[in-house]
């Protein structure tokens, strides 16, 4: 008997030791357990109450909310999550809140922790400009790390929405146009947020959002309808979801727009058979703000109990303040028209999340004051903030070797409405603080060039003026100095939610700075600072340095300082297409072509064209330059012919042939020349950010399989088919450096 024990033990270490996985199905099976033993105690008010989620309306120093029934509702067990509750002190105090109640169940503490906690990092956007996945990453560690310091439980972040219009306020919240590098970003900042598994204290819970397709809202125009195929649902707006999901996502939250005709909220479609049945999501989803009580507004429910009867159903399992559960889904299960099931379904989503953060066994495990403020003063975490916003800046334009900078010259010239702000550094969908403090521009070059350099002033105008009084005190500043740096844009709250604009120009009269300045016939730098892309074509084609340093957080002046003088070498790449006009818009790389192509700018003629204005955008998906050079050479293919179950492995030759040590991103692009439904002209497949010294040579490899060349064909079935491809190398999405042709055979 002891031999058979004995045996039986060593055989269980062995399976633990092979297969980690029977471990962690041992756990959730464990959790689960531990869920339905609390469910079976709990009342079903009670059981609503885990589905409702109330926001926090403190002051620094009042009460938690100047609401006695959303206080009494704690107590009553009737509340499962709150939002902007932060600090380990003021989570404490509103947990002990919960923990009077009968069940005594913690509460989840939600923030929007977007682009940085307590250090505030660029604005999602721009990192994705960086197109660097492991910094990417580190940037949502860090804010996951200081969040979790801080009794915060939960971020309602990362949003993977597809954004091709720039008209849409919140591009500025996503990774851009491209599906494929909008799903690799999703992944990373899902495990940035995540670490190594909730339970840890440095760990957060991600939400993603928007679920789904919030980005192709028409026109452009925050929370309108959203009108698409399946194809495209399926093909470029749901893969960052899926991607988001693989990273191990703990909660996702549905959208504010309807998707053909359905308000998402309400949306089984989406919920029930993608999300949590084709996908098998295991954790919960919960309503954007107020989304389930707007479906009656929508003319989809005719009052907030009908909605609260659709959403539930539909598979939305926590209603953020638009105050239609609580009240309603208790009414709905005695008239047996919401099932029990489906409560006990939604709450088991939310109980589970509980277990797995620790909060039954420690309500107050992230409420650590002494964690909290070694880690929200860490330089540890200002130097990521730094090194993340070089790698985000995207260097438009360098005529006549403008930058970088020389540590020789005299007077510097710092002009324009943005030079010396500090809070539009910080970014739409920050976190505010007390006596925060950012780094302009002007502080960043003081910072760069101490005593060595004189520092010249003028403002010229504030952002959105229609007056230039301010010129010529401007124009006399430039003729003084032996370069001008410009800083111009749009104010922190001009691009973000329920931030959509028919006009993307420049606000004011700032273009009209920049004419002023550079007539003076000194060397101009503009610095573009904005949350989504501007056009600017006087600048864009008169200006000889041209840099997009988007809003760059807490650290902008000091790593704009190091790009602007050649200490940091720009590498970032736009993630989003540049249109010439609003007329263009939508724009995107990777259209499908038509029966009558435009062969080119003045091929119009019974072309797919305009007759006013070029198809081509003024900055393409995937342009950026460097302060170096880069060549391209040597393309090789394995074989050119590739059965379903093989590879082609790709290689090519990248050298630095600048003066300047550098990275460069470089970019994989394809094209299926003929398939079951109409390809795009060219879809990024892969890659990589490469780092090189100068006059360097790297050897690069790719890999060419199946999974790089299906798509979703016209039964939605994810597969490759045989046929003729063209692969595409380059620097930029319109300048590819190498081409060939390979074959995908039966």
């Amino acid at each position: 008997m002891i031999k058979n024990k004995l045996a039986a033990a060593l055989i269980l270490g062995v399976v633990f030791q092979v297969n980690p996985l029977f471990a962690q199905q041992k756990n959730i099976d464990k959790i689960d357990r531990k869920v339905d033993s609390v469910l079976r105690l709990m009342t079903l008010e009670e059981k609503i109450g885990q589905l409702n989620q109330y926001t926090g309306d403190r002051d620094a120093t009042g009460p938690i909310t100047t609401s006695p029934n959303k206080l009494k509702d704690i107590k009553d067990g009737k509340l499962g999550s709150m939002l902007n509750i932060r600090g380990a002190k003021e989570t404490r105090e509103v947990q002990e809140m919960a923990m009077q109640s009968r069940m005594k169940i913690p509460l989840i503490f939600g923030l929007d922790v977007i682009h940085g906690y307590r250090v505030t990092f660029p604005i999602p956007l721009a990192e994705a400009a960086s197109w660097d996945l492991a910094e990417l990453e580190n940037a949502a560690r860090v804010a996951g790390r200081e969040s979790a310091a801080s009794g915060i439980h939960w971020t309602f972040a990362p949003m993977v929405d597809i954004g091709r219009d720039p008209r849409w306020g919140r591009v500025m919240e996503g990774a851009g146009e491209d599906t494929y590098l909008g799903s690799k970003i999703a992944y990373a900042r899902v495990k940035g947020f995540q670490g190594k598994g909730l339970g840890n204290l440095d760990a957060i819970m991600a939400c993603v959002k928007h679920f789904a397709a919030y980005g192709a809202a028409i026109a452009g125009r925050d929370y309108a309808a959203v009108d698409m195929s399946d194809h495209s649902l399926w093909e470029y707006y749901l893969p960052p979801f899926k991607a988001a999901l693989d990273a191990g996502a703990a909660t996702f939250m549905n959208s504010f727009n309807t998707l053909n005709g359905i308000p998402a909220t309400g949306n089984t479609y989406l919920q029930r058979d993608i999300l949590k049945g084709k996908w098998g999501f295991k954790g919960f989803m919960v309503s954007d703000w107020g989304s389930i009580g707007e479906m009656v507004p929508h003319g989809y429910a005719k009052d907030k109990k009908q909605a609260a009867e659709l959403a539930i159903k539909a598979g939305s399992d926590m209603d953020m303040e638009s105050r239609s559960y609580l009240p309603n889904l208790g009414q709905l299960v005695k008239e047996n028209k919401v099932s029990i099931a489906l409560i006990d379904d939604a709450v088991r989503r939310v109980l589970r999340k509980k277990f797995e953060l620790g909060l039954f066994d420690d309500p107050y495990r992230f409420s650590n004051a002494t964690r909290q403020e070694k880690e929200l003063n860490s330089a540890e975490n200002k130097k990521a903030s730094l090194k993340m916003a070089e790698k985000s800046i995207v260097l438009l334009k360098n005529n006549n070797q403008t930058l970088p900078l020389s540590k020789s010259l005299k007077k510097i010239a710092v002009i324009g409405p943005l030079a010396k702000s500090e809070k539009d550094m910080q970014g739409f969908w920050s976190v505010s603080w007390q006596n925060d403090k950012l780094v302009s521009l002007y502080e960043g070059l003081q910072n760069k060039i101490g005593n060595q350099t004189e520092l010249l002033y003028a403002k010229g105008c504030e952002i959105s003026d229609t007056s230039k009084a301010g010129f010529a005190a401007a124009i006399e500043v430039a003729k003084q100095a032996d370069v001008v740096v410009m800083a111009v844009g749009e104010a922190y709250d001009m691009s973000g939610e329920a931030k959509s604009k028919a006009n993307i120009q420049i606000p004011g009269v700032q273009e009209d700075l920049i004419k002023a300045i550079q007539a003076t016939g000194k060397p101009v730098v503009v610095l573009i600072m904005a949350g989504r892309p501007l056009v600017f074509n006087w600048t864009a084609d008169n200006v000889n340095a041209i840099m997009y340093t988007w809003w760059l957080g807490s650290e902008a002046g000091n790593a704009i300082a190091n790009v602007l003088y050649g200490d940091y070498n720009p590498a970032g790449k736009l993630p989003m297409t540049f249109p010439r006009d609003e007329g263009q818009i939508p724009i995107y790389y990777n259209y499908l072509s038509t029966g009558r192509p435009s062969q080119n700018d003045k091929d119009t003629r019974y072309r797919s064209a305009y007759l006013d204005i070029q198809n081509s955008p003024k900055y393409t998906f995937g342009y950026g330059l460097s302060y170096t050079t880069f060549d391209y050479s040597n393309l090789k293919l394995s074989k050119t012919a590739m059965a379903m179950n093989d590879k082609i492995n790709i290689s090519f030759t990248l050298k630095n042939t600048g003066k300047f040590d550098g990275e460069e991103v470089v970019q994989v692009y394809l094209q299926d020349m003929f398939a079951s439904v109409v390809r795009p002209v060219k879809e990024l497949k892969d890659f990589q950010k490469v780092m090189l010294k100068a006059g360097e040579s790297k050897a690069i490899n790719f890999v060419i399989d199946k999974e790089k060349l299906s798509f979703f064909n016209q039964k939605l079935q994810w597969a490759a088919e045989p046929g003729d491809f063209k692969l595409m190398i380059g620097t930029a999405s319109d300048n590819i450096k190498l081409e060939s042709n390979f074959a995908l055979t039966n």
